[in-house]
């Protein structure tokens, strides 16, 4: 896709992560790579109403080139980027259950949420490690992120919400549903006994879908 398209696509997500609740109010942004820079959205803006054309541009180096200055959150997703460079773009959002198990798994845990369905296994991946608390907007989170991501497609914030990359704009959107719903799930069947996917099955889905 070309510049403008993903700016497009950007807000057309972003809008629809806002209707169906996985953002509310301004929370939430995101961030694409581009071959020039990056795309990511505004500071306090609303992923219902983003307007492609203010969308915030950075250049290689993440300075601020064009748009509306970029979300405060900047550096979380230079984190995600950078330690992984096979992805595309990143999804931050305050989703309901998975930030609920943000604030119920300890910080350092590798897996608070159980491979219960081969999607979550195939979109998020086997690891899932939790950061330790920081204020929204605190830059000394980015090296925790970074050592966290090189080996995990998305990590979780502790009291916070997740933060989850992918190798699209797209990808990382549905991975980032499919992380919510991973969570409702184990919310739902927590205590209940629920039988999770052995260590072979979540082995052979990663050998088979990467």
């Amino acid at each position: 896709m070309d510049e403008q398209a993903l700016r497009d696509q950007l807000a057309l997500l972003g809008a629809s992560l806002f209707q169906r609740g996985y953002s509310v109010g301004t929370a939430g942004n995101i961030s694409v790579r581009l071959p020039d820079g990056y795309l990511m959205t505004p500071t306090n803006s609303c992923l219902g109403r983003l307007d492609p054309a203010r969308i915030s541009k950075l250049a290689p180096d993440w300075s601020h080139v064009g748009g509306d200055r970029p979300s405060k959150e900047v550096f979380m997703h230079r984190a995600m980027l950078t330690a992984r460079p096979d992805a595309g773009a990143v999804v931050h959002l305050h989703s309901t259950h998975a930030t609920a198990i943000g604030c119920l798994a300890e910080p350092g845990e590798t897996a608070p949420i159980p491979p219960l369905t081969p999607y979550f296994v195939m979109r998020v991946g086997r690891a899932l490690p939790v950061i330790r608390y920081y204020r929204p907007g605190d830059a000394a989170m980015e090296a925790d992120i970074h050592d966290a991501a090189k080996g995990a497609k998305a990590v979780l914030l502790a009291n916070h919400g997740p933060v989850v990359s992918g190798r699209t704009l797209e990808d990382a959107v549905h991975a980032a549903e499919e992380l919510e719903e991973a969570a409702r799930l184990a919310l739902l069947l927590r205590g209940a006994g629920a039988r999770s996917l052995t260590p072979a099955q979540v082995d052979d889905l990663l050998a088979t879908f990467g």
